[in-house]
């Protein structure tokens, strides 16, 4: 289940906090039509949703499903916490830290931090 709702005028698709795990090709096609259907332009998926592969880089699984957003021109932010990943990976560390920098997709620790980058 999702709710379409705008911050600072952003339309903006967040994703329950509860369901089934994402991470698939697939998922992300999903999203982005489902997102499209209702007119948001970024999709918000509380970080707890994605399969444990999504935060391991080697598995490509982060990059084919990020690569889906960039495709359809939708924005993605993953919301919550994932210091337990990213002590892990210095790998993980710099590419989350690299698409914070960018326009397309972020790794943001809760809704605040959400509203605030949707301010700038």
């Amino acid at each position: 289940m999702s709710i379409l709702t705008k911050i600072h005028d952003v339309p903006v698709m967040m994703c329950a906090p509860e369901g089934e795990r994402i991470g698939t090709e697939r998922d992300a096609v999903d999203l982005v039509g489902n997102a499209s259907y209702q007119g948001a332009e970024w999709v918000v998926v509380p970080a707890d949703r994605f399969d444990e592969s999504f935060f391991r880089l080697q598995t490509r699984v982060a990059g084919d499903f990020i690569q889906k957003f960039v495709t359809y021109r939708m924005g993605l932010v993953v919301l919550g916490d994932i210091s337990r990943h990213t002590a892990a990976s210095s790998s993980l560390r710099d590419f989350v830290r690299e698409c914070n920098r960018g326009r397309q997709t972020w790794f943001l620790a809760d809704e605040e931090a959400l509203a605030e980058r949707f301010g700038k």
